[in-house]
């Protein structure tokens, strides 16, 4: 049987690996789950009692890169996944959140500030594992600046520190980070290709 190759959807990974990967139940009814394929092909998780399939979506994160006098603000993370590492202001949308809104709550949650969105920085897909489950995630990135508050750290965050483009710490957290900030670095060079930023995806 072939390998499961990185970036291919959660139902082709789960079918090509024999698996139901981290989830055995249904959640509706709590009978077991199995791979059963649909019109489309795609397998999926269907409760072996009353047929509820559960999709594997993306869950949804929104966050800032908050800029002033040309430096970015970056947060230490407090906890696992990552814990140690530099991180940028954000999280995951409470339900029926809009992604502008989550980033701003976020931002003041871990932060303090109050942010003005100037616009949409970028959309990455990632991989979060905590719990035991690798969850497929979607960051939204916005482009922001101060607007109000204090600068102090939420208790998700042990710290926060501004940085020159140039001078970013080497452990930032989570690929799509790395990736939000190296747009970043694109609009502060300009035409010029910036370098690669630095760290380790943990």
């Amino acid at each position: 049987m072939a390998a499961a190759q990185p970036g291919q959807p959660e139902a082709v990974r789960l079918r090509m690996s024999g698996t139901t990967g981290p989830f055995r139940f249904c959640p509706r009814c709590a009978a077991p789950l199995r791979r059963r394929r649909d019109a489309d092909g795609h397998a999926r998780l269907t409760c072996r009692g009353c047929g509820h399939i559960l999709y594997l979506n993306s869950k949804t994160c929104a966050g800032a890169v908050i800029v002033e006098a040309g430096r970015v603000l970056l947060v230490r993370r407090a906890a696992a996944p990552a814990r140690g590492w530099w991180d940028i202001p954000g999280g995951f949308l409470e339900a029926g959140e809009l992604p502008e809104v989550g980033a701003r709550r976020e931002v003041l949650e871990e932060t303090g500030l109050e942010v003005r969105i100037l616009g949409l920085l970028g959309i990455f897909a990632d991989r979060y594992r905590f719990a035991g489950i690798n969850e497929h995630v979607l960051n939204i990135f916005y482009l922001a600046e101060p607007a109000g508050g204090k600068l102090r750290v939420g208790s998700d965050v042990t710290s926060a520190g501004w940085f020159q483009p140039s001078e970013l710490p080497r452990r930032i957290a989570f690929a799509a980070n790395r990736k939000a900030l190296e747009v970043w670095r694109g609009l502060v060079y300009g035409a010029a290709s910036p370098p690669a930023v630095p760290g380790v995806v943990p």
